[in-house]
């Protein structure tokens, strides 16, 4: 899993339901492969290798139950179930055939993704966030000290605001990916954050001011869509 994406199977009949954790699963950083039935989920599954998979219980062709059961006969794979079902029978049963966790519809966004990552880091070997940032990320001679809240070019400290420091320490995280201005306030600002969406355009601007043409990285603008962090070796101090 350390050289791709985590994968998750996410198998419901309901279009809604794929619509509404795909978005926010994709933005944390998992990779999502859609299927609409039980044995699509089968299909999908045979086709390439998961790291999780979400399983709708009432879907057509093949149920939730059936698919966990055929799942994990041939696989250890972290199997969480969805389901609108409230009965403890229900639930029993999912985990007895093999189920890791099981939600209940109605839920929340949050609550499955919550429930996702700590799935995940039960089963990963060292027991760590399957999409967790590194404490220090270092490249050429610049680093990051997340937990020191220290940015550092070649031995010297870089001054940042609190909100430059978060913005720049989220999009080297997440280099090479495009990110709207939504996304940061989401990530960055937070979910409470009600003020102007520019306030991302004036803190890229402010980072650029600081780093562009000097440090290994560059903040591309990516127009009509939003933000995208290059790594670039090549970038030396003026003379």
């Amino acid at each position: 899993m350390a050289d791709r994406a985590p994968r998750i199977l996410l198998a419901d009949d309901e279009q809604a339901i794929q619509t509404l954790l795909s978005y926010p699963l994709q933005k944390d950083g998992y990779e999502v492969v859609r299927a609409s039935d039980g044995r699509e989920a089968l299909a999908r599954f045979s086709e390439q290798p998961f790291d999780l998979v979400v399983l709708d219980v009432m879907m057509p062709r093949l149920d939730g139950l059936e698919v966990c059961r055929r799942l994990r006969s041939r696989s250890s794979v972290p199997i969480i179930m969805l389901t609108a079902k409230t009965e403890e029978i229900d639930k029993v049963l999912g985990l007895e055939l093999g189920a890791d966790d099981y939600i209940t519809k109605p839920f929340s966004v949050r609550e499955v993704l919550a429930r996702v990552n700590a799935v995940l880091r039960r089963a990963s070997p060292d027991g760590t966030e399957p999409n967790a940032v590194p404490e220090r990320d270092a490249f050429g001679d610049f680093a990051i000290d997340r937990p020191a809240r220290r940015v550092i070019w070649r031995g010297a400290d870089v001054k940042l605001t609190t909100r430059e420091f978060d913005l720049l320490s989220y999009l080297l995280a997440h280099p090479g990916r495009v990110h709207t201005r939504d996304v940061l306030l989401e990530n960055v600002w937070g979910h409470e954050f009600s003020g102007d969406r520019k306030t991302v355009d004036v803190h890229v601007r402010w980072l650029r001011e600081k780093f562009a043409g000097v440090a290994p990285f560059e903040i591309v603008t990516v127009r009509g869509v939003g933000y995208r962090l290059d790594r670039t070796l090549s970038a030396e101090l003026p003379a």
